[in-house]
């Protein structure tokens, strides 16, 4: 292992930070990428996610959820300050992944257990999707860092094209002139031109 972590969560984590201040109340039963998740969901999710790659990246194997699949997330459980403690837990989730033991060993998440150094890309990944899913549900600009999105197209290249259950979707041809983003999106099984339906459009 070098003297420096494999990945730098904090440009993710800046860019959900940010994402957050334009999402309004409004915006919480707004449809996502994600099928069948809202953008509620979407921050329940990020919520929980945040939490147990905490404790994965601090091998904390006997925390609470970290021997079962995590819940199907839903707005109904999202804490009622939830603008201020997402971003809390996202730091936490930073912090935690600077450290190099976080990347040394093995770390356990989700009843899964792997090398921690693919704990970690899988973790960036999240993050990443999902502030991606943020953004197109609620209508804002997203940046992801270039340097994140290189070793995550490595990454998710060498998964199967039908994608992987429970994590990804069937990979999204692209063409030649794709971004470096867009070419991530879609090998994450999702459309990089989606967009929201109209609101007369909704269920």
């Amino acid at each position: 292992m070098a003297d420096r972590v494999p990945l730098d969560f904090d440009p993710p984590v800046r860019q959900i930070r940010a994402l957050l201040l334009g999402i309004t109340d409004d915006h919480l039963t707004a449809p996502t990428p994600c099928p069948d998740w809202s953008v509620g969901d979407l921050l329940d999710h990020l919520t929980g996610l945040s939490w147990a790659f905490t404790q994965a990246a601090e091998k904390k194997t006997d925390a609470p959820g970290t021997d079962a699949p995590p819940p199907r997330p839903s707005a109904a459980n999202l804490v009622r300050h939830w603008r201020s403690r997402l971003p809390v837990v996202l730091e936490e989730l930073a912090t935690a992944w600077k450290q190099l033991p976080a990347w040394e060993g093995t770390a356990r998440a989700g009843g899964v257990t792997m090398p921690a150094a693919a704990m970690g890309t899988v973790a960036i990944n999240e993050l990443t999707m999902h502030g991606w899913d943020l953004a197109r549900a609620t209508g804002q600009e997203y940046a992801a860092d270039p340097r994140i999105l290189e070793s995550l197209i490595e990454f998710l290249s060498q998964g199967p094209s039908q994608g992987t259950p429970g994590l990804f979707g069937p990979k999204v041809p692209t063409d030649d002139e794709a971004t470096l983003l867009d070419q991530a999106v879609a090998l994450a099984g999702r459309d990089p031109h989606w967009r929201p339906p109209p609101p007369a459009d909704r269920p």
